[in-house]
C-alpha cells in the first residue's frame, strides 16, 4: 500500500504542495480557513511526515538534550518537569544524561579534572545523538564559566551561573526579603537567621535580603542573630540551642533552608520553646516533608519547574534564532503553613 505523501495532501485541500508544507514546517503565515483545510486532510488521510527526512531539510532533530549533575539531588526533578512540560507543548524529544556527580566526588566542586571528565562525557553523548541544544541543570548554584565545551551547540545553564552563556535563575536575595517582610508584618522584630555555607551563592544572597529588611523596616540589628550554618540538621540544632540561650532570645528565625529547620525544632523542644507560640520558623525549598512536620512548615517555595520550563524556551528560541525580550526571573513564593504565629500589637507594613 502506497504511503501517503505531502502531493496527497494537497490535492485533497485543494491547495498548492508549497502551502502544506508551510504548514507542516510553520515556516510561513497561512490563512486559518486554508489552514484548517489542511489539517483536516492530514487528519482523513492519516499523514504521517517522514521526521529524519524533515530534520534534514531543517537542519534540526527537534531534540534537547539535558545534563543534570544529580537527578536524585532536591531540584532537580520539578526542573526536569519543567523541561518536559514545554518540551510536550512543542513535540520535542528529551534526552537526559545523569552526571551523579553527588555520588561520585559529592560537593567537592574544586574538584574539576574529573568534573571536567564526566562533562566532557556527557556532551559527547548528546552531541552523538545530534541534538540541537543542551540544558545543563546543577546541583547547587555556582560558577561554571569555562568548564564545559558545547563545540557550538547553543546551551543554556538552570541552577547554575555562567559570565559566557544564558543562565535562568530566580531571585535569592529578593526571597529573603519577601520572608522577613512576612514575619515583620506578624508583628516580629527579633529575628534571627541561619545561613547556609557562606562560599555558597544562595547563601550571600539571602544574606543581602535579610541586611535589606532589617535596614529597610529599621529592625535592632543585633550580630549574635546572625549565624552561619552549613545545610545540614545538626547545624540548625547547635545554632538554635545557641539563640535560644541568649538573655534575649528572637521570636523568630529565617532559616536558609528546611532541613535545618529540623534541627531548630529539636532544639527549640529541648529548650521549652513552643512553636510557633514562642518561637516562629520560616524556611526554604518547601521540601515536600516540611508539610509532614508538626507544625507544618511555613516555607519559601522555589520556582524550579518555571526555571525548567523557562530554559527549554529560551533555548528553543536560540536554535531557531527568534529574538526574545528581556527574561524575567521566576519567583519564589511564600508557602504559608503553621510554623509562624502572630505577636500581640503587631504593626501591619505596607
Amino acid at each position: 500500500m502506497r504511503k501517503t505523501s505531502i502531493k496527497d495532501i494537497a490535492a485533497k485541500a485543494n491547495v498548492s504542495i508549497a502551502t502544506v508544507s508551510y504548514v507542516l514546517n510553520g515556516t510561513r503565515n497561512v490563512r486559518s480557513d486554508t489552514r484548517e483545510r489542511v489539517v483536516a486532510a492530514i487528519e482523513e488521510l492519516n499523514y504521517k511526515p517522514n521526521a529524519i527526512a524533515k530534520s534534514l531539510k531543517l537542519n534540526r532533530t527537534n531534540t534537547i538534550g539535558v545534563i543534570a549533575e544529580d537527578v536524585t539531588v532536591f531540584n532537580t526533578p520539578d526542573i526536569i518537569d519543567g523541561i518536559n512540560d514545554f518540551g510536550d507543548r512543542n513535540d520535542l524529544h528529551i534526552l537526559l544524561v545523569n552526571l551523579r556527580l553527588d555520588k561520585r566526588i559529592g560537593r567537592n566542586f574544586s574538584n574539576t579534572e574529573d568534573y571536567r571528565k564526566y562533562a566532557a562525557n556527557a556532551v559527547a553523548e548528546l552531541l552523538s545523538n545530534q541534538v540541537d541544544g543542551i540544558i545543563y541543570i546543577g546541583v547547587h548554584p555556582r560558577d561554571l564559566t569555562g568548564l564545559i565545551d558545547t563545540e557550538g551547540k547553543p546551551i543554556v545553564y538552570t541552577y547554575s551561573y555562567t559570565q559566557d552563556d544564558i543562565s535562568i535563575q530566580y531571585n535569592d536575595e529578593q526571597a529573603a526579603y519577601q520572608a522577613m517582610s512576612y514575619l515583620v508584618n506578624q508583628g516580629h522584630s527579633r529575628i534571627a537567621v541561619i545561613s547556609g555555607l557562606m562560599d555558597s551563592i544562595p547563601s550571600r544572597l539571602r544574606l543581602n535580603g535579610y541586611y535589606k529588611a532589617v535596614t529597610e523596616y529599621q529592625l535592632p540589628f543585633d550580630p549574635l542573630l546572625i549565624k552561619m550554618g552549613d545545610w545540614e540538621r545538626e547545624s540548625g540544632y547547635r545554632l538554635t540551642s545557641e539563640l535560644l540561650a541568649l538573655p534575649e532570645p528572637p521570636t523568630a528565625i529565617l532559616s536558609m533552608n528546611d532541613v535545618m529547620v529540623v534541627g531548630i525544632l529539636q532544639a527549640a523542644e529541648e529548650k521549652g520553646f513552643r512553636i510557633p507560640d514562642d518561637l516562629s520558623v520560616v524556611g526554604f525549598d518547601n521540601r515536600e516533608f516540611s508539610d509532614y512536620l508538626r507544625p507544618r512548615i511555613t516555607t519559601m517555595e522555589l520556582p524550579l519547574h518555571e526555571m525548567g520550563y523557562q530554559a527549554i524556551e529560551v533555548l528553543f528560541n536560540l536554535i531557531k534564532g527568534t529574538k526574545m525580550d528581556s527574561l524575567t526571573m521566576p519567583e519564589c513564593r511564600l508557602i504559608e503553613r503553621d510554623s509562624v504565629a502572630t505577636l500581640k500589637n503587631a504593626v501591619r507594613q505596607k
